[in-house]
Order: structure tokens, then C-alpha cells, then sequence
């Protein structure tokens, strides 16, 4: 249990039985009335992101978040396996709380595993990963000072829009938050 007092960004609460991360907070002390504390939260599992008004000084529960640095391996039908890199433990993450993040994932790739009493919450990707791409179109010649995109296939089987002068077997970065292309890895 902690206070209103206690709140700070990226604490997580527990709410009604449902787990929620503070993304921002504000004390505010009006003329009139008593202190409160406003709070902008964004919910573990779903995301969905609301503001909540707390009288200062309320108690408020907070859960015990473990975020641990991991292995992704393999795929087991419709789950992730992920091995710990400290006790060498495996857990399996549903696809679902993987989300859009198993666009990007290759075998052997290190990613941050939140875990709520041994339950994957997240799965957090590195910012850019470096994949090569599969199959694209050959780019047109003259069309190439035009600054036009083409799709392209990653190794994962997820497709990006990538630039004309980019060729099938090039490894490019990309973006693992939106899955924008950031350029030619080397």
C-alpha cells in the first residue's frame, strides 16, 4: 500500500482489481477544498489510457511489477516461449500480450517481460530491430530520385514500406513501435 503521496511516474497500481501504470500525476492544492491528486493511467493489459482523481493522502495499492531481461526462443502454437537470461526459467507469453511486437521478433532476441505474480503482463522490444528483407519488387530505374516507397517483406513474414533502392537480402532497421523503416543497417 502507498499514499497518494507516494505516486510517481511508471508506479503501478492495482484498482478495482485491474493493473494500471501511472503515466503522469499532478498535486493540486486549490484556494478551496482539499488537496487531490490528478492522475493520467494507462492499464497494463488492454492500454487504454484514462484520468483518475485521487483525494491526497488516500491509500492506494500498488502491485509488484517484475521486469525481467529474457530470450525470446521459439513460437509454440499460439504462445512465445521466453527464457530468463538469469535463472534460465522459460515462460510462456500468449500471442495477445505479445501484440504487434511479434512482427519484429526473431529467434535469440532479447526483449524486457513484465511479470505480475508469474503472469506475462508486456513484452518490451528494443526501440529499432535490424531485419532483412525477404522479397520486394526490383526498383524502376529513373523512378529512384523520386523518393517513393515500396512494400517489402521482412524475414518475419511482416511487411514495411521501404524505399525504391532497397533490394531483397538487404538488412534495413526498423522502427518496432510503428514499423516504419529507419534506414540500412550495416
Amino acid at each position: 500500500m502507498a499514499t497518494t503521496n507516494d505516486l510517481k511516474n511508471g508506479l503501478v497500481l492495482n484498482l478495482d482489481g485491474q493493473l494500471w501504470t501511472v503515466l503522469d500525476f499532478q498535486h493540486v492544492k486549490p484556494g478551496k477544498g482539499g488537496a487531490f491528486v490528478r492522475t493520467k493511467l494507462k492499464n497494463v493489459l488492454s492500454g487504454k489510457v484514462v484520468d483518475k482523481t485521487f483525494n491526497a493522502g488516500v491509500k492506494v495499492e500498488t502491485a509488484n511489477v517484475d521486469r525481467r531481461e529474457m530470450t525470446y526462443l521459439y513460437r509454440d502454437g499460439d504462445a512465445f516461449v521466453f527464457m530468463d537470461t538469469q535463472s534460465y526459467e522459460q515462460v510462456h507469453v500468449p500471442a495477445a500480450t505479445v501484440g504487434d511486437g511479434q512482427n519484429f521478433l526473431l529467434e535469440n532476441q532479447d526483449a524486457v517481460v513484465g511479470l505480475h505474480d508469474e503472469n506475462p503482463l508486456f513484452v518490451e522490444l528494443p526501440a529499432s530491430v535490424v531485419l532483412t528483407i525477404e522479397y520486394t519488387e526490383p526498383g524502376v530505374q529513373g523512378d529512384r530520385s523520386t523518393g517513393g516507397t515500396k512494400p517489402a517483406r521482412l524475414e518475419t513474414g511482416h511487411e514495411i514500406n521501404v524505399p525504391l533502392f532497397i533490394t531483397t537480402g538487404e538488412k534495413v532497421k526498423v522502427d518496432t513501435r510503428d514499423g516504419s523503416y529507419l534506414g540500412r543497417a550495416s
